[in-house]
Protein backbone atom coordinates (compact mmCIF):
# COMPACT_ATOMS: atom_id res chain seq x y z
CA UNK A 1 0.00 0.00 0.00
CA UNK A 2 1.17 3.19 -1.04
CA UNK A 3 1.70 6.44 0.85
CA UNK A 4 -0.13 9.27 0.32
CA UNK A 5 1.29 12.29 -1.65
CA UNK A 6 3.27 14.76 0.39
CA UNK A 7 1.49 18.39 -0.33
CA UNK A 8 3.05 20.55 -2.75
CA UNK A 9 2.84 23.79 -0.60
CA UNK A 10 6.54 24.28 1.22
CA UNK A 11 4.84 25.57 3.99
CA UNK A 12 2.55 22.33 4.42
CA UNK A 13 5.67 20.52 6.22
CA UNK A 14 6.63 22.70 8.90
CA UNK A 15 2.99 22.97 9.92
CA UNK A 16 1.66 19.43 10.11
CA UNK A 17 5.34 18.62 11.83
CA UNK A 18 4.19 21.19 14.17
CA UNK A 19 0.84 19.95 14.90
CA UNK A 20 2.13 16.37 14.90
CA UNK A 21 4.50 17.21 18.04
CA UNK A 22 1.52 18.41 19.83
CA UNK A 23 -0.46 15.18 19.20
CA UNK A 24 2.88 13.15 21.09
CA UNK A 25 4.09 15.82 23.44
CA UNK A 26 0.95 17.30 24.82
CA UNK A 27 -2.02 15.89 26.98
CA UNK A 28 -3.46 19.73 27.04
CA UNK A 29 -6.03 20.72 24.24
CA UNK A 30 -6.51 24.53 24.92
CA UNK A 31 -2.85 24.72 25.34
CA UNK A 32 -2.45 22.79 21.94
CA UNK A 33 -4.76 25.00 20.21
CA UNK A 34 -3.37 27.90 21.20
CA UNK A 35 -0.08 26.40 19.65
CA UNK A 36 -1.97 25.44 16.55
CA UNK A 37 -3.93 29.15 16.12
CA UNK A 38 0.01 30.36 16.74
CA UNK A 39 1.22 28.43 13.90
CA UNK A 40 -1.75 29.05 11.84
CA UNK A 41 -1.81 32.47 11.84
CA UNK A 42 2.54 32.70 11.33
CA UNK A 43 1.97 30.44 8.46
CA UNK A 44 -0.62 32.44 6.70
CA UNK A 45 0.54 36.21 7.73
CA UNK A 46 -2.97 36.58 9.32
CA UNK A 47 -3.41 39.66 11.03
CA UNK A 48 -6.17 37.44 12.99
CA UNK A 49 -7.49 34.43 14.35
CA UNK A 50 -9.91 31.78 16.04
CA UNK A 51 -10.40 28.35 17.08
CA UNK A 52 -14.04 27.61 17.54
CA UNK A 53 -15.72 24.31 19.16
CA UNK A 54 -19.53 23.42 18.71
CA UNK A 55 -21.10 23.08 21.74
CA UNK A 56 -23.13 19.76 21.97
CA UNK A 57 -25.84 21.06 24.97
CA UNK A 58 -26.45 24.40 23.12
CA UNK A 59 -25.41 24.18 19.56
CA UNK A 60 -23.61 26.93 19.44
CA UNK A 61 -20.31 27.91 18.42
CA UNK A 62 -18.03 28.59 20.90
CA UNK A 63 -14.90 30.61 20.53
CA UNK A 64 -12.23 28.80 22.79
CA UNK A 65 -8.64 30.59 21.48
CA UNK A 66 -8.44 34.00 20.14
CA UNK A 67 -5.35 36.11 18.26
CA UNK A 68 -5.80 39.21 16.91
CA UNK A 69 -6.84 42.68 18.07
CA UNK A 70 -10.36 41.62 18.78
CA UNK A 71 -12.22 44.26 20.61
CA UNK A 72 -12.51 43.67 24.36
CA UNK A 73 -11.10 40.35 23.66
CA UNK A 74 -7.68 39.24 24.72
CA UNK A 75 -6.07 35.49 24.10
CA UNK A 76 -8.40 32.91 25.56
CA UNK A 77 -11.60 34.84 25.96
CA UNK A 78 -14.80 33.33 25.32
CA UNK A 79 -17.45 33.93 22.78
CA UNK A 80 -20.45 32.33 21.22
CA UNK A 81 -22.34 32.49 17.48
CA UNK A 82 -25.23 30.20 16.89
CA UNK A 83 -24.84 28.05 13.77
CA UNK A 84 -25.46 29.32 10.56
CA UNK A 85 -24.45 33.38 11.35
CA UNK A 86 -21.42 34.55 10.28
CA UNK A 87 -18.80 33.11 7.93
CA UNK A 88 -17.80 30.67 10.68
CA UNK A 89 -21.04 29.51 11.42
CA UNK A 90 -21.86 28.98 8.13
CA UNK A 91 -19.14 26.58 7.71
CA UNK A 92 -20.42 24.78 10.08
CA UNK A 93 -23.78 24.46 9.25
CA UNK A 94 -22.71 23.44 5.18
CA UNK A 95 -20.04 21.78 6.28
CA UNK A 96 -17.75 23.73 3.46
CA UNK A 97 -14.43 26.11 3.53
CA UNK A 98 -14.94 29.56 2.71
CA UNK A 99 -12.96 32.17 1.19
CA UNK A 100 -14.10 35.83 1.14
CA UNK A 101 -11.67 38.04 -0.79
CA UNK A 102 -13.35 41.48 0.56
CA UNK A 103 -15.79 40.93 3.57
CA UNK A 104 -17.44 44.24 2.69
CA UNK A 105 -19.31 42.83 0.08
CA UNK A 106 -20.21 39.88 1.75
CA UNK A 107 -23.45 39.98 3.33
CA UNK A 108 -22.60 36.89 5.65
CA UNK A 109 -20.00 38.33 7.27
CA UNK A 110 -20.42 39.71 11.15
CA UNK A 111 -18.04 42.72 11.72
CA UNK A 112 -15.89 42.28 14.72
CA UNK A 113 -12.36 43.73 13.80
CA UNK A 114 -12.98 46.74 11.82
CA UNK A 115 -9.89 46.83 9.82
CA UNK A 116 -10.39 42.90 8.52
CA UNK A 117 -10.90 42.82 5.28
CA UNK A 118 -10.38 39.00 3.84
CA UNK A 119 -11.44 36.39 5.70
CA UNK A 120 -11.44 32.41 5.22
CA UNK A 121 -12.96 29.35 7.61
CA UNK A 122 -12.30 25.44 7.34
CA UNK A 123 -14.45 23.18 9.39
CA UNK A 124 -12.71 20.81 11.96
CA UNK A 125 -14.64 17.46 10.99
CA UNK A 126 -13.94 14.23 12.49
CA UNK A 127 -15.37 11.49 10.48
CA UNK A 128 -18.72 12.56 10.23
CA UNK A 129 -18.92 15.35 12.65
CA UNK A 130 -18.23 18.54 13.04
CA UNK A 131 -16.44 19.73 15.98
CA UNK A 132 -15.41 22.75 15.62
CA UNK A 133 -13.63 25.42 13.03
CA UNK A 134 -10.51 27.61 11.94
CA UNK A 135 -11.14 31.03 10.93
CA UNK A 136 -8.37 33.63 9.68
CA UNK A 137 -8.13 37.37 8.72
CA UNK A 138 -6.32 39.65 6.89
CA UNK A 139 -6.02 43.28 6.83
CA UNK A 140 -5.61 43.63 2.97
CA UNK A 141 -8.43 42.59 0.57
CA UNK A 142 -7.60 39.75 -1.00
CA UNK A 143 -4.85 38.40 1.42
CA UNK A 144 -5.64 35.12 1.65
CA UNK A 145 -5.94 32.74 -2.23
CA UNK A 146 -7.55 29.40 -3.05
CA UNK A 147 -4.33 27.60 -2.44
CA UNK A 148 -4.18 29.28 1.38
CA UNK A 149 -7.80 28.05 1.66
CA UNK A 150 -6.47 25.06 0.12
CA UNK A 151 -3.43 24.45 2.28
CA UNK A 152 -6.24 25.74 5.44
CA UNK A 153 -8.41 22.90 4.49
CA UNK A 154 -5.46 20.29 5.03
CA UNK A 155 -4.40 21.63 8.37
CA UNK A 156 -7.80 22.18 10.01
CA UNK A 157 -8.00 18.04 9.33
CA UNK A 158 -4.97 17.73 11.15
CA UNK A 159 -5.82 19.59 13.60
CA UNK A 160 -8.93 17.82 14.15
CA UNK A 161 -7.03 14.67 14.52
CA UNK A 162 -4.77 16.11 16.91
CA UNK A 163 -7.81 17.44 19.49
CA UNK A 164 -9.15 14.63 18.91
CA UNK A 165 -6.72 12.13 20.65
CA UNK A 166 -5.80 14.54 22.70
CA UNK A 167 -9.45 14.36 24.16
CA UNK A 168 -9.33 10.95 23.82
CA UNK A 169 -6.00 10.94 26.10
CA UNK A 170 -7.78 13.40 28.80
CA UNK A 171 -11.11 11.29 28.80
CA UNK A 172 -8.61 8.21 29.33
CA UNK A 173 -6.67 9.61 32.42
CA UNK A 174 -9.96 11.35 33.52
CA UNK A 175 -11.43 7.29 33.67
CA UNK A 176 -8.63 6.37 35.24
CA UNK A 177 -8.57 9.35 37.91
CA UNK A 178 -12.22 8.49 38.22
CA UNK A 179 -11.21 4.88 38.83
CA UNK A 180 -8.36 5.69 41.67
CA UNK A 181 -10.26 7.86 42.76
CA UNK A 182 -13.59 5.15 43.50
CA UNK A 183 -11.53 2.69 44.80
CA UNK A 184 -9.80 4.89 47.23
CA UNK A 185 -13.42 6.21 48.57
CA UNK A 186 -14.65 2.35 48.20
CA UNK A 187 -11.62 1.30 50.55
CA UNK A 188 -12.06 4.70 52.68
CA UNK A 189 -16.30 3.70 53.20
CA UNK A 190 -15.94 0.52 53.97
CA UNK A 191 -14.06 0.85 57.56
CA UNK A 192 -16.07 3.34 58.70
CA UNK A 193 -18.45 1.86 61.23
CA UNK A 194 -19.33 4.64 63.00
CA UNK A 195 -22.55 6.39 61.45
CA UNK A 196 -21.49 9.87 61.38
CA UNK A 197 -18.22 9.28 60.03
CA UNK A 198 -19.30 7.44 57.76
CA UNK A 199 -21.38 10.22 56.52
CA UNK A 200 -18.87 12.77 56.39
CA UNK A 201 -16.41 10.28 54.60
CA UNK A 202 -19.40 9.73 51.97
CA UNK A 203 -20.17 13.31 51.40
CA UNK A 204 -16.16 14.41 51.14
CA UNK A 205 -15.08 11.24 48.90
CA UNK A 206 -18.23 12.01 46.53
CA UNK A 207 -17.21 15.75 45.88
CA UNK A 208 -13.25 14.51 45.45
CA UNK A 209 -14.84 11.81 43.16
CA UNK A 210 -17.15 14.67 40.93
CA UNK A 211 -14.76 16.84 41.04
CA UNK A 212 -17.87 18.93 42.45
CA UNK A 213 -18.81 22.03 44.31
CA UNK A 214 -20.38 20.92 46.85
CA UNK A 215 -21.99 17.36 48.33
CA UNK A 216 -24.76 16.85 50.63
CA UNK A 217 -26.46 13.89 51.92
CA UNK A 218 -29.60 12.91 53.09
CA UNK A 219 -31.31 10.37 54.94
CA UNK A 220 -34.55 9.23 53.78
CA UNK A 221 -37.32 8.08 56.45
CA UNK A 222 -40.16 6.08 54.56
CA UNK A 223 -42.49 6.12 57.31
CA UNK A 224 -42.66 9.97 58.11
CA UNK A 225 -42.01 10.83 54.23
CA UNK A 226 -39.16 13.33 55.25
CA UNK A 227 -35.45 13.43 54.55
CA UNK A 228 -32.84 14.87 57.18
CA UNK A 229 -28.94 16.01 55.76
CA UNK A 230 -26.74 14.46 58.19
CA UNK A 231 -23.71 15.88 56.14
CA UNK A 232 -22.34 18.57 53.82
CA UNK A 233 -19.11 19.45 52.30
CA UNK A 234 -18.58 22.32 50.71
CA UNK A 235 -21.96 23.87 51.74
CA UNK A 236 -24.09 23.65 54.44
CA UNK A 237 -27.71 22.86 54.54
CA UNK A 238 -30.32 25.48 54.74
CA UNK A 239 -32.16 23.23 57.43
CA UNK A 240 -30.88 20.05 59.24
CA UNK A 241 -34.44 19.54 60.24
CA UNK A 242 -36.51 17.20 59.19
CA UNK A 243 -38.50 17.86 55.63
CA UNK A 244 -41.00 17.01 54.10
CA UNK A 245 -40.00 14.87 51.03
CA UNK A 246 -42.38 16.12 48.34
CA UNK A 247 -41.01 19.26 48.98
CA UNK A 248 -37.04 18.57 48.48
CA UNK A 249 -35.46 18.61 45.64
CA UNK A 250 -34.33 14.26 46.32
CA UNK A 251 -38.04 13.27 45.75
CA UNK A 252 -37.67 12.82 42.45
CA UNK A 253 -34.63 10.16 42.70
CA UNK A 254 -36.27 8.94 45.77
CA UNK A 255 -39.55 8.27 44.00
CA UNK A 256 -38.13 6.55 40.81
CA UNK A 257 -34.56 4.89 42.21
CA UNK A 258 -32.38 6.55 39.77
CA UNK A 259 -30.25 9.02 39.30
CA UNK A 260 -31.67 12.76 38.68
CA UNK A 261 -29.68 15.72 36.97
CA UNK A 262 -30.81 19.18 37.44
CA UNK A 263 -29.22 22.01 35.13
CA UNK A 264 -29.95 24.81 37.25
CA UNK A 265 -30.77 25.21 40.50
CA UNK A 266 -30.35 28.76 40.80
CA UNK A 267 -33.48 29.63 38.49
CA UNK A 268 -36.82 30.75 40.11
CA UNK A 269 -38.65 27.53 39.74
CA UNK A 270 -36.60 26.09 41.88
CA UNK A 271 -36.50 28.35 44.70
CA UNK A 272 -39.34 27.03 46.92
CA UNK A 273 -37.58 23.63 47.80
CA UNK A 274 -36.73 23.04 51.22
CA UNK A 275 -33.16 21.32 50.71
CA UNK A 276 -30.76 23.33 48.97
CA UNK A 277 -27.70 24.20 50.46
CA UNK A 278 -27.06 27.73 51.64
CA UNK A 279 -24.20 28.12 49.71
CA UNK A 280 -24.44 30.76 47.39
CA UNK A 281 -23.41 30.32 43.50
CA UNK A 282 -24.65 26.86 43.18
CA UNK A 283 -26.00 26.06 39.60
CA UNK A 284 -26.31 22.05 38.40
CA UNK A 285 -26.88 19.63 40.83
CA UNK A 286 -26.89 15.65 40.47
CA UNK A 287 -29.06 13.70 43.08
CA UNK A 288 -28.50 9.73 43.39
CA UNK A 289 -30.38 7.37 45.65
CA UNK A 290 -28.55 5.24 47.90
CA UNK A 291 -30.51 1.99 46.83
CA UNK A 292 -30.33 -1.84 48.66
CA UNK A 293 -33.11 -4.16 48.00
CA UNK A 294 -35.09 -1.53 46.21
CA UNK A 295 -35.33 0.17 49.68
CA UNK A 296 -33.78 3.66 49.26
CA UNK A 297 -32.06 4.64 52.34
CA UNK A 298 -30.91 8.68 51.14
CA UNK A 299 -29.65 10.80 48.47
CA UNK A 300 -26.28 12.16 47.45
CA UNK A 301 -26.59 15.74 45.91
CA UNK A 302 -23.45 17.25 43.91
CA UNK A 303 -23.40 20.02 43.17
CA UNK A 304 -21.64 22.36 40.74
CA UNK A 305 -20.77 26.22 40.90
CA UNK A 306 -21.81 26.45 36.83
CA UNK A 307 -24.15 25.12 34.68
CA UNK A 308 -22.62 21.76 33.53
CA UNK A 309 -24.40 18.68 31.76
CA UNK A 310 -23.91 15.54 33.11
CA UNK A 311 -22.84 12.96 30.62
CA UNK A 312 -22.99 9.01 31.05
CA UNK A 313 -19.60 8.69 32.59
CA UNK A 314 -20.61 10.88 35.51
CA UNK A 315 -24.20 9.53 36.00
CA UNK A 316 -22.21 6.09 36.25
CA UNK A 317 -19.62 7.38 38.42
CA UNK A 318 -22.12 8.69 41.30
CA UNK A 319 -24.38 5.33 40.81
CA UNK A 320 -21.17 3.36 41.67
CA UNK A 321 -19.81 5.93 44.27
CA UNK A 322 -23.77 5.59 45.94
CA UNK A 323 -23.52 2.04 45.67
CA UNK A 324 -20.65 1.77 47.40
CA UNK A 325 -22.16 4.33 50.69
CA UNK A 326 -25.31 2.45 50.53
CA UNK A 327 -23.50 -0.98 51.48
CA UNK A 328 -21.12 1.07 53.86
CA UNK A 329 -24.14 2.25 55.49
CA UNK A 330 -26.02 -1.29 55.26
CA UNK A 331 -23.02 -2.44 57.05
CA UNK A 332 -22.75 0.20 59.58
CA UNK A 333 -26.28 -0.46 60.64
CA UNK A 334 -25.89 -4.07 60.58
CA UNK A 335 -22.61 -3.84 62.66
CA UNK A 336 -24.33 -1.60 64.92
CA UNK A 337 -27.21 -4.52 65.44
CA UNK A 338 -24.14 -6.79 66.45
CA UNK A 339 -22.92 -4.98 68.93
CA UNK A 340 -26.37 -4.50 70.56
CA UNK A 341 -26.89 -8.14 70.65
CA UNK A 342 -23.20 -8.34 72.14
CA UNK A 343 -24.62 -6.41 74.65
CA UNK A 344 -27.89 -8.08 75.24
CA UNK A 345 -25.67 -11.29 75.67
CA UNK A 346 -23.43 -10.05 78.10
CA UNK A 347 -26.73 -8.51 80.10
CA UNK A 348 -27.93 -12.16 79.47
CA UNK A 349 -24.92 -13.60 80.81
CA UNK A 350 -25.07 -11.29 84.05
CA UNK A 351 -28.82 -12.26 84.34
CA UNK A 352 -27.58 -15.99 84.34
CA UNK A 353 -24.87 -15.59 86.56
CA UNK A 354 -27.34 -13.75 89.04
CA UNK A 355 -29.90 -16.75 88.79
CA UNK A 356 -27.27 -19.27 89.40
CA UNK A 357 -25.63 -17.69 92.28
CA UNK A 358 -29.18 -17.47 93.48
CA UNK A 359 -29.57 -20.76 93.09
CA UNK A 360 -26.51 -21.69 94.89
CA UNK A 361 -27.47 -19.88 98.00
CA UNK A 362 -30.95 -21.38 97.47
CA UNK A 363 -29.12 -25.14 97.63
CA UNK A 364 -27.47 -24.19 100.38
CA UNK A 365 -30.58 -22.56 102.00
CA UNK A 366 -32.45 -25.56 101.87
CA UNK A 367 -30.11 -28.14 104.06
CA UNK A 368 -30.23 -26.03 107.43
CA UNK A 369 -33.68 -25.46 106.56
CA UNK A 370 -34.97 -29.05 106.39
CA UNK A 371 -33.47 -29.53 109.66
CA UNK A 372 -35.03 -26.89 111.34
CA UNK A 373 -37.94 -28.16 110.18
CA UNK A 374 -37.51 -31.49 110.91
CA UNK A 375 -36.42 -30.06 114.59
CA UNK A 376 -39.37 -27.84 114.79
CA UNK A 377 -41.97 -30.87 114.41
CA UNK A 378 -39.97 -33.27 116.82
CA UNK A 379 -40.02 -30.87 119.65
CA UNK A 380 -43.31 -32.14 120.57
CA UNK A 381 -44.68 -28.76 122.28
CA UNK A 382 -48.67 -28.76 122.32
CA UNK A 383 -49.95 -25.64 124.09
CA UNK A 384 -53.18 -25.00 124.41
CA UNK A 385 -54.75 -22.80 121.59
CA UNK A 386 -54.87 -20.16 123.96
CA UNK A 387 -51.76 -19.76 125.35
CA UNK A 388 -49.42 -16.95 123.19
CA UNK A 389 -47.15 -19.54 122.66
CA UNK A 390 -49.30 -21.68 120.38
CA UNK A 391 -49.77 -18.81 118.17
CA UNK A 392 -45.62 -18.13 117.74
CA UNK A 393 -45.03 -22.09 117.56
CA UNK A 394 -47.91 -21.91 114.75
CA UNK A 395 -46.31 -18.62 112.85
CA UNK A 396 -43.28 -19.97 113.02
CA UNK A 397 -44.47 -23.70 111.09
CA UNK A 398 -46.07 -21.21 108.53
CA UNK A 399 -42.33 -18.92 107.91
CA UNK A 400 -40.88 -22.38 107.71
CA UNK A 401 -43.07 -23.46 104.77
CA UNK A 402 -42.77 -20.26 103.16
CA UNK A 403 -39.28 -20.47 103.02
CA UNK A 404 -39.14 -23.81 101.97
CA UNK A 405 -41.76 -22.83 99.13
CA UNK A 406 -39.62 -19.65 98.21
CA UNK A 407 -36.35 -21.92 97.76
CA UNK A 408 -38.09 -24.59 95.84
CA UNK A 409 -39.39 -21.66 93.49
CA UNK A 410 -35.99 -20.44 93.00
CA UNK A 411 -34.19 -23.83 92.40
CA UNK A 412 -36.99 -24.69 89.78
CA UNK A 413 -36.54 -21.27 87.94
CA UNK A 414 -32.90 -22.01 87.78
CA UNK A 415 -33.38 -24.84 85.93
CA UNK A 416 -33.52 -24.49 82.10
CA UNK A 417 -36.93 -25.79 80.81
CA UNK A 418 -36.19 -29.22 78.84
CA UNK A 419 -38.07 -27.72 76.18
CA UNK A 420 -35.08 -25.34 75.18
CA UNK A 421 -33.47 -28.55 74.41
CA UNK A 422 -32.87 -29.13 70.64
CA UNK A 423 -31.53 -30.95 68.16
CA UNK A 424 -28.53 -28.47 66.80
CA UNK A 425 -25.02 -28.64 64.57
CA UNK A 426 -22.40 -27.61 67.05
CA UNK A 427 -20.25 -26.32 63.97
CA UNK A 428 -23.17 -23.85 63.54
CA UNK A 429 -23.57 -23.08 67.27
CA UNK A 430 -19.65 -22.17 66.83
CA UNK A 431 -19.66 -20.55 63.97
CA UNK A 432 -22.78 -17.82 65.24
CA UNK A 433 -21.17 -17.58 68.18
CA UNK A 434 -18.09 -16.46 66.18
CA UNK A 435 -19.84 -14.38 64.27
CA UNK A 436 -21.28 -12.77 67.67
CA UNK A 437 -17.89 -11.53 68.91
CA UNK A 438 -15.79 -10.83 65.48
CA UNK A 439 -15.97 -7.26 66.19
CA UNK A 440 -14.63 -7.92 69.33
CA UNK A 441 -12.01 -9.91 68.59
CA UNK A 442 -10.89 -7.89 65.71
CA UNK A 443 -10.39 -5.26 67.53
CA UNK A 444 -8.15 -7.68 70.10
CA UNK A 445 -5.76 -8.50 66.95
CA UNK A 446 -7.01 -11.92 67.85
CA UNK A 447 -7.13 -14.12 64.73
CA UNK A 448 -9.53 -17.36 65.18
CA UNK A 449 -8.69 -20.51 63.21
CA UNK A 450 -12.51 -22.81 63.25
CA UNK A 451 -12.42 -25.51 59.95
CA UNK A 452 -15.47 -27.04 60.45
CA UNK A 453 -15.22 -30.92 60.51
CA UNK A 454 -16.42 -32.98 57.23
CA UNK A 455 -19.71 -34.30 59.08
CA UNK A 456 -22.20 -32.59 60.86
CA UNK A 457 -21.57 -33.01 64.57
CA UNK A 458 -25.40 -32.87 66.33
CA UNK A 459 -26.08 -32.61 69.57
CA UNK A 460 -29.03 -32.25 71.90
CA UNK A 461 -28.85 -28.56 73.68
CA UNK A 462 -29.92 -25.65 74.90
CA UNK A 463 -27.97 -23.61 72.01
CA UNK A 464 -28.43 -20.47 73.82
CA UNK A 465 -26.09 -21.57 77.26
CA UNK A 466 -23.90 -23.39 74.80
CA UNK A 467 -22.99 -19.86 73.08
CA UNK A 468 -22.97 -18.74 76.68
CA UNK A 469 -20.08 -21.04 77.11
CA UNK A 470 -17.95 -20.41 73.89
CA UNK A 471 -18.39 -16.89 74.27
CA UNK A 472 -16.97 -16.87 77.92
CA UNK A 473 -14.32 -19.14 76.79
CA UNK A 474 -13.29 -16.65 73.81
CA UNK A 475 -13.50 -13.65 75.72
CA UNK A 476 -11.23 -15.47 78.43
CA UNK A 477 -8.88 -15.86 75.34
CA UNK A 478 -8.74 -11.99 74.61
CA UNK A 479 -7.96 -11.17 77.96
CA UNK A 480 -5.13 -13.78 78.03
CA UNK A 481 -3.77 -12.63 75.10
CA UNK A 482 -3.35 -8.49 75.43
CA UNK A 483 -1.35 -7.96 72.55
CA UNK A 484 -3.33 -10.18 70.12
CA UNK A 485 -2.48 -13.87 69.14
CA UNK A 486 -4.76 -16.75 67.84
CA UNK A 487 -7.56 -19.15 68.94
CA UNK A 488 -7.73 -22.11 67.16
CA UNK A 489 -11.22 -24.66 67.80
CA UNK A 490 -11.12 -28.17 66.67
CA UNK A 491 -14.25 -30.09 66.69
CA UNK A 492 -14.22 -34.00 66.13
CA UNK A 493 -16.35 -37.37 68.10
CA UNK A 494 -14.75 -39.67 69.83
CA UNK A 495 -15.60 -41.26 73.31
CA UNK A 496 -16.37 -40.18 77.00
CA UNK A 497 -17.30 -42.49 79.79
CA UNK A 498 -18.05 -44.97 76.90
CA UNK A 499 -20.65 -43.29 74.85
CA UNK A 500 -20.09 -41.96 71.71
CA UNK A 501 -19.56 -37.31 71.62
CA UNK A 502 -18.77 -34.35 70.39
CA UNK A 503 -14.95 -33.53 71.79
CA UNK A 504 -14.48 -29.39 71.24
CA UNK A 505 -11.03 -28.12 71.98
CA UNK A 506 -10.65 -24.15 72.21
CA UNK A 507 -6.83 -23.09 72.00
CA UNK A 508 -5.53 -19.91 72.97
CA UNK A 509 -1.55 -18.50 72.33
CA UNK A 510 -1.69 -16.76 75.61
CA UNK A 511 0.78 -17.33 78.92
CA UNK A 512 -1.24 -20.36 80.40
CA UNK A 513 -2.84 -20.71 83.62
CA UNK A 514 -1.48 -19.54 86.65
CA UNK A 515 -0.08 -22.98 88.24
CA UNK A 516 -1.73 -21.39 91.66
CA UNK A 517 -4.99 -21.85 90.35
CA UNK A 518 -4.84 -24.26 87.51
CA UNK A 519 -6.73 -27.19 90.20
CA UNK A 520 -9.21 -24.93 90.88
CA UNK A 521 -10.45 -23.18 87.98
CA UNK A 522 -13.90 -24.14 87.88
CA UNK A 523 -14.59 -23.15 91.45
CA UNK A 524 -17.00 -20.04 91.95
CA UNK A 525 -15.65 -16.88 92.69
CA UNK A 526 -12.12 -18.19 91.42
CA UNK A 527 -10.58 -15.42 89.13
CA UNK A 528 -7.23 -14.86 87.54
CA UNK A 529 -7.53 -11.63 86.58
CA UNK A 530 -8.46 -7.90 87.71
CA UNK A 531 -12.13 -7.26 87.53
CA UNK A 532 -13.19 -11.04 87.17
CA UNK A 533 -16.18 -12.31 88.81
CA UNK A 534 -14.42 -15.52 89.37
CA UNK A 535 -18.39 -16.90 88.00
CA UNK A 536 -17.55 -17.52 84.40
CA UNK A 537 -15.71 -20.72 84.14
CA UNK A 538 -18.19 -22.20 86.92
CA UNK A 539 -21.12 -21.46 84.89
CA UNK A 540 -20.25 -23.41 82.05
CA UNK A 541 -18.79 -26.32 84.15
CA UNK A 542 -22.31 -26.34 85.68
CA UNK A 543 -24.25 -25.81 81.80
CA UNK A 544 -22.19 -28.75 80.49
CA UNK A 545 -23.15 -31.09 83.53
CA UNK A 546 -26.52 -30.26 83.12
CA UNK A 547 -25.98 -31.68 79.65
CA UNK A 548 -24.33 -34.74 80.53
CA UNK A 549 -21.50 -33.32 79.48
CA UNK A 550 -17.93 -31.48 80.77
CA UNK A 551 -15.67 -28.99 80.67
CA UNK A 552 -12.04 -29.36 81.41
CA UNK A 553 -8.36 -27.65 81.36
CA UNK A 554 -6.99 -29.77 78.75
CA UNK A 555 -3.34 -28.42 78.89
CA UNK A 556 -1.64 -25.29 79.50
CA UNK A 557 1.95 -23.95 79.16
CA UNK A 558 3.33 -20.66 78.39
CA UNK A 559 2.49 -21.57 74.65
CA UNK A 560 -0.87 -21.45 75.15
CA UNK A 561 -4.22 -23.19 77.00
CA UNK A 562 -6.50 -25.07 75.78
CA UNK A 563 -9.87 -25.79 77.55
CA UNK A 564 -11.96 -29.35 76.43
CA UNK A 565 -15.60 -29.59 76.12
CA UNK A 566 -17.43 -32.74 75.73
CA UNK A 567 -21.35 -33.44 74.74
CA UNK A 568 -23.18 -36.02 74.25
CA UNK A 569 -23.87 -37.11 70.45
CA UNK A 570 -27.57 -36.29 69.59
CA UNK A 571 -29.34 -39.58 68.54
Amino acid sequence: MSSPPLPSDPRALPALYRFAALATHSDDALASMREMLATLVATFHADAGAIGLVNPDNGELEMQVLSGSFPEAGPDTSSSLKIGHGVTGWCVLHRRSLLVPDVTAEPRYIAVRPAARCEMAAPLQEGDNIIGVIDLESDRPGGFTPADLALLELLATEAALVLQRLWQVGHLKNKARQLESLITAGQSLVTKLEAQALFDTLTKEARHVMEARACSLYLYDSAAASVRCVSSDGGGPASTGELPVDSCLVASPIHTRRAIWFPDIASPEYSELLDLPAARGLRSALATPLVIEREVLGVVVIFTDRVHRFDNDELRLSTALASLGAVALQNARLYARVFQSEDVLRKNERLTTLGLLAAEIAHEIRNPLTVLKLLHGGLGLDFPPGDPRWTDMRVIGEKLDQLEAIVTRVLGFAQAPTSLHSRWSFAEIVADTLLLVRLKLAQSQVAVEFTPPPHPVFVEAHKGQLQQVLLNLLLNATHAMPAGGTVAITLATGNHAGAPCAILDLSDTGPGVDPAIRERIFDSFLSGRPGGTGLGLAIAKRILISHHGDIILHATSPAGTTMRLTLPLAP
